[in-house]
């Protein structure tokens, strides 16, 4: 529920979203597109989990940063979030690089929001939040900013727990008594564990909350220093833990999607990870609860026709079992078990698809048997085709992950 002063606190801040990575541990995924335009989930893509965050929370005022192959991500965010009101100061605006300080691109975190200042100062909000686009999670912001403007900080960096053995991955951060962030190591080697828990670890989202002016400043002062690396991470927030009021906000006092005690956060950024969370959204219960009617995904979908299953015949029996199936798909006399199929993907009769993604507009030929793959979106599998059976095999041809996923891509086939 929106209060009033959670209205209000949102009217005055400006979402900043990231999205400007490839995401080069998805292989040949990327190749084409930017990791946040990474179709998820059947229907969404992954970037759709940072935007709903942002309009569930009441924040309504957001910039996209893009830079990576970014024409699909461009498009589906126009399309897809083209629906809030610009007459109410409502807006999703699709920033591309654009080389606003120089002739260089976006060399770091810091140096993408730096060159975009000037939509800072036009749209001059009291706070602003950073967040990446490219991570799968429910988090509301407004809690967050509440507690941001509660404790006076300057700048709040959004943490979660992780093992010592991803903290490499991570920020990793050290907290005083009052969550005040007195230490803060990029991607350390050897990590300062919790005091209380000694395997773990408190890691930074890379998701921040700012005072407008405070944020201003501190990226006019790194752009000054020849020696950055421009980098949130890396070079503004260890300078701005010296020198200011820098907090640490818990993340499951906002996230919206708790497992037990455990809060929701997938990196999706490795194709065994991708595939993983995805194949998750089959099981009876998820992780991810994508059928909350209190936290929806309210970006627009395209008008398809429902899933279509044909023929009931023994061998030729059109059905899926533990899957997600969207529309547009036809599933003509084959059986379909434990994956999802994203919208208009056909596949023919006698064919068999288990444990698999299958990206849009897929056609997949009569007695095709795919396990454990990956297929990427237009690909045309021919009649008799198998995936996923052999990894050995599969490594010559396809790519093939640590875990014995086979991903296809039309580049493989042709």
């Amino acid at each position: 529920m929106i209060t009033d002063a959670r209205r209000s606190l949102a009217s005055r801040t400006y979402a900043l979203v990231l999205a400007g990575g490839r995401g080069s541990r998805l292989r040949r995924l990327t190749d084409h597109r930017a990791k946040p335009a990474m179709p998820f989930s059947g229907t969404q893509r992954i970037i759709d989990f940072a935007l709903s965050n942002c309009v569930n929370s009441g924040l309504r005022r957001i910039g996209v940063l893009t830079q990576y192959k970014a024409q699909s991500l461009i498009r589906h965010v126009e399309r897809s979030w083209g629906f809030l009101e610009a007459s109410l100061g409502e807006y999703v605006d699709v920033v591309p690089a654009q080389q606003q300080t120089g002739e260089g691109w976006y060399s770091g975190t810091a140096n993408a929001v730096y060159q975009n200042l000037s939509i800072l100062r036009e749209a001059s909000p009291a706070y602003v939040i950073v967040l990446g686009g490219d991570h799968v999670y429910k988090m509301d912001y407004a809690i967050l900013l509440a507690e941001h403007v509660a404790r006076a900080a300057d700048l709040t960096v959004c943490c979660l727990e992780v093992g010592l053995e991803q903290a490499r991955e991570f920020g990793v951060v050290t907290v005083d008594d009052a969550q005040r962030i007195v230490g803060f190591e990029e991607k350390p080697d050897r990590p300062t564990a919790l005091p209380d828990k000694p395997g773990r670890v408190l890691a930074s989202m890379g998701i921040y909350a700012f005072n407008a002016d405070f944020l201003i400043a501190q990226l006019e002062r790194d752009a000054a220093d020849a020696g950055s690396s421009h980098d949130f991470g890396r070079d503004l927030i260890p300078a701005a833990i010296a020198a200011a009021r820098v907090y640490a906000h818990h993340f499951e006092t906002s996230c919206v999607n708790m497992v037990g005690d455990r809060p929701y956060w997938r990196d999706v950024g490795t194709v065994d990870a991708y595939w993983e969370a995805n194949l998750d959204l089959t099981h009876v219960v998820p992780e991810l609860n994508l059928y909350d009617p209190a936290w929806p995904m309210p970006g627009r979908q395209p008008n398809r026709p429902p899933a279509k299953f044909v023929f009931n015949e023994v061998q030729r029996r059109g059905m899926a079992i533990d899957s997600l199936v969207s529309g547009g798909c036809i599933v003509s006399g084959a059986t379909v078990r434990s994956s999802i199929l994203f919208y208009n993907v056909r596949v023919g009769e006698r064919s068999v698809v288990e444990e698999s993604v299958v990206l849009p507009n897929v056609t997949i030929g009569r007695g095709v048997q795919l396990r454990r793959a990956i297929i990427d979106k237009r690909c045309v599998l021919p009649d008799g085709f198998q995936a996923g059976l052999d990894p050995e095999h599969d490594g010559a041809r396809f790519d093939v992950s640590e875990r014995g996923i086979t991903l296809v891509t039309r580049e493989m086939l042709d």
